[in-house]
């Protein structure tokens, strides 16, 4: 009973110290953020001494970091959202055995190969592409990169939610009168709730944090994402401000931190609805 004890106690040690090794990180930085800089010469205590909004006024006031906002929300958003749907739609025809066109294999090998090449294989050609559809100059350059990212990962990563579906739940629905559409919509999706979940989490994440696509595409200020507006905080200016560089990290994990919550939720309620239907 006692060594159980032991083991036990030891388990919760090594759980609060691995605990605390991955949240201080993100503690030194909500701290860098909020201490004045007056702060940040010499010896940093552990816990700030006092408490300052000035390098969030700042960083809205002076270098128009809410645009940069608003560029990453809409990049990030329309992007995840146009691959999710031509990327599951895309996987459950792929998963079907009723795909008959003889383009199985070719399709999910051009994926394969799409998703196993770094994403900097594609830039001249859709630096290209982009230069002579005239759309260089917006934030579309950046949405369909991170739609092509995106799309064959979530193609790869659902086919097989899709394949392991018993096809007599979809046969059911078909004799009962179902149309293609409401099959998918809401026979389908619901049972490959989990995996929907994960991809549209993993999507949203690359897309808010991409940075190699839109520090080439993104020709104007105005059009800056989140990721190069943090980038340009990095000037001979502000090389010694880390309050400020602080602060935008702080507000850049804000909406992932978010997103991630919202979708985690329906992730577990997927799994546990998913274990009732079985």
């Amino acid at each position: 009973m006692k060594e159980k004890t032991s083991i036990r106690i030891a388990k919760i040690i090594i759980a609060a110290v691995l605990l605390l090794v991955a949240l201080f990180p993100i503690y030194w930085l909500v701290g860098m953020s909020i201490r004045p800089m007056e702060e940040m010469t010499g010896h940093i205590s552990l816990i700030p001494k006092s408490l300052t909004p000035e390098h969030f006024i700042a960083l809205f006031r002076d270098n128009g970091f809410g645009v940069a906002i608003k560029n990453s929300l809409f990049t990030t958003l329309v992007s995840t959202a146009m691959a999710l749907v031509i990327g599951l739609c895309t996987a459950y025809v792929l998963a079907r055995k009723r795909f008959r066109f003889g383009m199985k294999k070719p399709i999910s090998l051009w994926v394969m190969v799409i998703r196993i090449l770094p994403p900097i294989a594609f830039t001249i050609p859709l630096y290209i592409m982009f230069s002579k559809a005239g759309v260089l100059n917006s934030k579309w350059p950046v949405v369909f990169a991170c739609i092509l990212i995106n799309l064959t990962f979530i193609i790869w990563y659902m086919i097989s939610f899709f394949a392991d579906l018993p096809e007599e739940i979809e046969e059911s629905a078909r004799i009962d009168g179902a149309t293609e559409w409401q099959l998918f919509t809401k026979i389908v999706l619901p049972l490959v709730l989990p995996g929907l979940a994960a991809v549209a989490m993993l999507s949203f994440m690359y897309a808010w944090n991409e940075y190699t696509y839109s520090i080439i595409f993104i020709q104007s200020p105005a059009n800056n994402t989140v990721p190069i507006a943090l980038a340009a905080l990095n000037t001979e200016d502000n090389l010694t401000n880390f309050g400020l560089t602080a602060a935008g990290g702080v507000i850049s994990v804000i909406p992932i931190t978010i997103f991630v919550i919202f979708a985690q939720k329906y992730l577990i309620s997927g799994l546990a609805s998913g274990a009732v239907k079985s």
